[in-house]
């Protein structure tokens, strides 16, 4: 997997301090999309087991009280991505006492393959759908067009 940026500190993708993660590749390709050089599975750098330790380290720093980490792109749930980004959230829920998971996708809930569930299933919110431009909304919070939906599949978030 390749992701195009990673912030140890994030308070816009989700509720509270955040770790963000923004991984490479998406077929979506969302006419307006803000992130299309995203859109690429080989764009920005290799995603390595040295981050993923990281990520879980800046996660557990009582330094900062981060809520979570958050997932976005490209899509984290591209075929291309899903066994890194299992692996990891797999992770987060072992290894990161108290923290949630926010994923952004372009996939509908309703149609995800058995895969892409796994992850799903580990995780806390989930904002679906793809960016429609049409349906653009600045003042909408944490998703870009009104058709994308949010999901709290946790009821513990």
């Amino acid at each position: 997997m390749f992701y195009s940026a990673y912030y140890s500190v994030d308070v816009i993708n989700g509720e509270g301090t955040r770790c963000t993660l923004f991984v490479s590749g998406c077929e979506h390709a969302c006419k307006g999309c803000y992130n299309q050089l995203t859109w690429r599975t080989d764009a920005g750098h290799v995603f390595t087991q040295a981050l993923e330790n990281v990520i879980i380290a800046d996660l557990n720093d009582t330094r900062i009280r981060r809520k979570g980490l958050s997932l976005s792109g490209g899509d984290p749930l591209h075929p291309g991505n899903i066994t890194a980004v299992l692996k990891l959230v797999r992770r987060v829920k072992t290894e990161c006492v108290g923290k949630d998971i926010w994923l952004w996708t372009g996939y509908k809930l309703a149609n995800l393959t058995l895969e892409q569930q796994a992850v799903t299933a580990l995780v806390d919110v989930l904002i679906d759908g793809k960016f429609e431009q049409s349906l653009a909304d600045p003042a909408l919070k944490w998703r870009g067009s009104s058709n994308q939906v949010i999901y709290r599949l946790n009821s513990a978030t």
